[in-house]
């Protein structure tokens, strides 16, 4: 559980925390703190097309059934309802935001979560051939996870906050290599000692 994860009010003292989607979502501070900082990347995760048209139908004919069962207002009244509350539902899902801010205080944002990029270790990019591993076997439990499955790739961002119980952080993008270049382009030089994470691609 991410202590750089959840909510802080001065942006740096530890609060409280995430919530669980096919790994875990967090919530933090307002999001208006990011608006006050330069915005050097910023990505909605929208679903991706090809995931609207089963729950859409699904929405249709639920609607069909409702509609086969009752005459008048009730016929149509399903389909006014249900068919946009799957959009409205569907669109729900894109709301997430990956940000990198810059300024005095850069950190990065997953959704309502942040991490102020002087707590940034190293960087991995991983790629599709990966992800199963890195969900998988290979997964902290104490990791910060936000997974969106229609997003094939992942970078995996260690935090050096010796005050956080959270080894790292792991989030969905389509730019991995763009976020993870402005990471350790931000970021503390590393230690000497410590190994230069590649990216997993395979």
């Amino acid at each position: 559980m991410s202590t750089s994860a959840r909510a802080r009010p001065d942006g740096d003292d530890p609060a409280t925390g995430p919530d669980n989607t096919q790994g875990n979502d967090s919530g933090g501070r307002d999001r208006g703190s990011a608006g006050e900082s330069e915005v050097r990347f910023s990505e909605r995760l929208y679903m991706a097309w090809w995931c609207w048209p089963l729950p859409l139908i699904g929405a249709a004919l639920l609607a069909a059934e409702v509609h086969m069962g009752y005459p008048g207002v009730r016929a149509w009244l399903p389909y006014v309802i249900l068919l946009p509350l799957a959009a409205l539902l569907l669109l729900g899902f894109g709301r997430l935001k990956i940000q990198v801010t810059g300024g005095g205080r850069p950190e990065l944002w997953v959704g309502d979560a942040h991490l102020p990029l002087r707590h940034v270790g190293a960087v991995e990019v991983i790629g599709k051939g990966a992800r199963r591993r890195t969900l998988g076997p290979e997964l902290d439990p104490a990791a910060f996870v936000v997974n969106r499955g229609w997003v094939p790739t992942l970078v995996r961002v260690e935090v050096t906050d010796p005050d956080d119980p959270t080894p790292y952080w792991l989030f969905s993008t389509r730019h991995p290599e763009r976020v993870a270049a402005l990471l350790r382009e931000a970021r503390p030089p590393l230690h000497p000692d410590t190994p230069q994470t590649p990216s997993a691609e395979d």
